[in-house]
Order: C-alpha cells, then sequence, then structure tokens
C-alpha cells in the first residue's frame, strides 16, 4: 500500500492535475515502467520526472489528442483501446531499459500521431439542440474529465402558446429534433390553469403516440398541456403547449364590413371593442338582398291581384239604361 501511495504521489507530482486522455486510460504503473529509463541526452542521466513532463507536453497540452478523444456515447472503450495500443508496445519496449529522450520524444509523438488519426475516425456524438431535453446521444466524452458531458439542458421545455378559434380542431406533437430510445414512452397530462408544476397536472393518456388531437374545440378544453417523454423510467424531455379556445362572435365579421362600407362617412367604421356590453347581430348583404328582392315581389303581386279583381266586378255590373235599350232589341227581335 505505501508503495502505491508513492507511485500516485509521483505521478501526480509530474503530471498536470488536469486530466488527459493518457491518463484516462493508461495505469500509472505502466506510465512508471514507462519512464524507468528515460535518460537526458545533454547531462545522460536517467531521469524519469523529465519523461513524465514530455507526455503531459505531448498528450495532455496538445489539443488535437483531445479533440481526437470527442466521441459520441459508447465508444470511449475502442477509445481506450486505440491508446493502449500504441502506447504498451511502447512500455515493454523501454520496461527496465535505458533511452535517451530524444528517443522518447519520436516514439511518444508517433504515438500521438497516431492516436489523433485512428480516433478521429470514431463516431462523432451527435449535435445537442436547445433548448431542452436529456439528449444521450448528444453525450461527447471529454479527455479533460475522463467522461462523458451531456447537453446540459433543463428538462421543461419553454411552454408553447396555441390559440384556436371555437369548434375547429386543434392537434399538439410530443416531438424532439434528437434521437429518442426505441423503448420511449410517452404520458400526456393536462391541467385548467397555465402552469409547468407537475403537481397541478392530470394524467390523460400513457402511450407511444406522439399526437394530441381535438376535433372540435370548446372553451373548456383551454389550458396547458404537458407531454413527457421517458425511458426506463427516467424522465427524458417535457413539453407543454397552453390552449386558448375563445368564445364564437356570431356575425361580427358581416357587422364590421357592412358598416365600414355604409354608415361612416368615408366608409370608416372603427371595429367593435372587447369591452362592448353585447354584440349586435346583421344579416349578410347578399341575405338583406334577397328578402328585399321577394318583399318587392310580393307587393307587385298583390297589386296585380287586386287589379283584376276590380276589373272583373266592373264588368259584372250593369248600367240601367242600358239594360232597357237590350230588353227592346230583345222584343223586336222576338216580333219579327
Amino acid at each position: 500500500m505505501f508503495t502505491m501511495i508513492v507511485k500516485l504521489l509521483l505521478f501526480s507530482s509530474v503530471i498536470n492535475t488536469v486530466y488527459n486522455c493518457y491518463q484516462c486510460f493508461i495505469d500509472v504503473d505502466d506510465s512508471l515502467r514507462l519512464c524507468w529509463g528515460h535518460v537526458l541526452t545533454e547531462y545522460n542521466i536517467r531521469n524519469v520526472d523529465s519523461c513524465f513532463k514530455t507526455l503531459d507536453r505531448i498528450f495532455n497540452n496538445e489539443s488535437r489528442v483531445i479533440e481526437a478523444g470527442k466521441v459520441g456515447r459508447g465508444y470511449d472503450l475502442m477509445l481506450k483501446n486505440i491508446l493502449m495500443a500504441e502506447i504498451m508496445p511502447i512500455v515493454e519496449e523501454f520496461d527496465q531499459q535505458k533511452n535517451y529522450d530524444t528517443v522518447y520524444e519520436s516514439r511518444l509523438q508517433a504515438a500521438a500521431n497516431n492516436f489523433i488519426a485512428a480516433a478521429s475516425r470514431l463516431p462523432r456524438a451527435s449535435e445537442c439542440f436547445p433548448p431542452c431535453g436529456f439528449q444521450v446521444q448528444g453525450a461527447v466524452y471529454n479527455c479533460v474529465t475522463c467522461q462523458y458531458d451531456s447537453c446540459e439542458f433543463p428538462l421543461d421545455c419553454p411552454v408553447k402558446e396555441i390559440k384556436v378559434n371555437e369548434n375547429n380542431r386543434t392537434q399538439m406533437w410530443c416531438k424532439v429534433p434528437f434521437l429518442l430510445p426505441t423503448d420511449a414512452e410517452i404520458i400526456w397530462r393536462y391541467s385548467v390553469e397555465r402552469t409547468v408544476l407537475m403537481d397541478r397536472f392530470d394524467e390523460v393518456t400513457v402511450g407511444v403516440d406522439p399526437l394530441y388531437f381535438i376535433p372540435s374545440a370548446r372553451p373548456e378544453h383551454s389550458g396547458t398541456y404537458q407531454c413527457e417523454i421517458f425511458s426506463q423510467e427516467h424522465s427524458l424531455v417535457r413539453i407543454y403547449y397552453y390552449l386558448t379556445v375563445p368564445l364564437a362572435q356570431i356575425g361580427h365579421a358581416e357587422l364590421q364590413g357592412v358598416f365600414e362600407q355604409a354608415l361612416l362617412p368615408g366608409g370608416r367604421f372603427p371595429p367593435l371593442s372587447s369591452t362592448d356590453p353585447f354584440t349586435l347581430w346583421l344579416p349578410s348583404p347578399a341575405l338583406v338582398t334577397t328578402c328585399l328582392t321577394a318583399m318587392l315581389l310580393l307587393v307587385f303581386l298583390s297589386l296585380g291581384a287586386l287589379h283584376w279583381l276590380s276589373y272583373q266586378t266592373g264588368n259584372n255590373e250593369c248600367d240601367p239604361a242600358q239594360e232597357t235599350k237590350l230588353t227592346e232589341k230583345k222584343k223586336y227581335l222576338i216580333h219579327c
């Protein structure tokens, strides 16, 4: 145990306190074996401290090494295998053997270049998509911390506003721009108030359907809708919609159109404000025209009927003098 503590103290004293891809994957004992025979050419003496500084410069302070190590989730093991394939042969070769610093420099630099070339071909992490969600596929391996860095977005997405007229249909999608696990589960919840507090919601549906559809919206549908995506009982993202369904105003468009064109000078009329105590209903111009035409036709038909009746009555009433003449004429004809 004492020997191990001494090794750790020695290694930490000569390697930068910030981790790197080398220190993430290469064991301390192997590093000590590697640097055991490091000889300074200028003084021809063995110096382990100088070897560790070389490792620090080539691997830790080299941005290309750190960038090459930024692989996607699950590829850190392949990253380790690539580095060990470059370092371990040198460890076995240099163990308990003296070599000049120039040899160390060339061999370690070649190992670093080979690591950069091979690691750069590994799959990169997918892009992080703001502004919300635990994006597993967006995690990237960090050689500085020897662990994966997530996208570090909150689970709760900003509330999206939806306004739909009464009796119209509306739909809300539980979709995200980043990849989801194949076992993802979707839960829809509803709250009558505008909120993102979990205890204010009531569960509506559970399943895999990302669509919530309302075929005919009514004012009582107004409120906050929450979609939460789970995977293996872990929440990945929560999406919110705030739906507003105002009461329908019958005839408002017809009223505004007629008044603007006919009632006031210049054809201008200020629209009714939402504070008006009541909404006046006025039929459309086409309906008014039809009604007036029907009424005029009815008047003309009535006048015609009255004229015809008066004409018939006049023909049936005979003048007494004319009747006397007709009687004498009939007697003459009979006498003849």
